[in-house]
């Protein structure tokens, strides 16, 4: 359970820095202008609009390397909480709480919304409730694909010991 907690912490401590600092910051609108110097996937990306804190954000809207920033900033986001609350799960689980899913996705909003209010706070950067919805969504999504894969694991495994108890017994 330690690990866990550890982990936790570590994750929560990198949140914490990465949400202190300013967009000017943290923008990688550099470095995609850099390395996506042609733009690849241009005319895909120019057909996506996403409907944001009241906004269109598109290439059209936006230029095409703060749109591609917007989207690994929002899958970052999503992504990233989804894997805080698999690490809230498995605590939750090796203490025995019940319906630890539930209490893992009830953590991670509570996380995503004191870290969006935090965020009101810092220079050039706004707290949304957009984005918690996003986190809480990224919770969710891999909450039940973890559990898939742990229950498909699980039944592997069984059958794999069942193969091997059988032909011991023949033995």
């Amino acid at each position: 359970m330690k690990k866990y907690i550890v982990l936790i912490i570590a994750v929560l401590i990198l949140l914490f820095c990465v949400s202190s600092m300013t967009y000017e910051q943290q923008t990688i609108v550099p470095t995609l202008q850099e390395t996506l110097e042609n733009q690849p996937f241009y005319n895909l990306l120019s057909k996506i609009e996403v409907t944001y804190w009241g906004q269109t954000i598109s290439v059209e809207t936006r230029g095409y390397y703060y749109f591609v920033e917007f989207l690994v900033r929002k899958g970052l986001h999503f992504s990233g909480y989804g894997f805080i609350s698999i690490l809230f799960y498995l605590m939750y689980r090796k203490i025995k709480l019940r319906f630890a899913v539930i209490f893992a996705v009830v953590t991670t909003f509570v996380v995503a919304s004191l870290d969006e209010f935090r965020q009101s706070f810092v220079e050039g950067r706004t707290g949304i409730f957009d984005d918690v919805i996003l986190d809480t969504s990224g919770a969710i999504t891999f909450l039940i694909i973890f559990k898939i894969f742990s229950f498909i694991y699980r039944k592997i495994k069984r059958t794999t010991l069942r193969a091997h108890r059988t032909s011991d017994q023949r033995m």
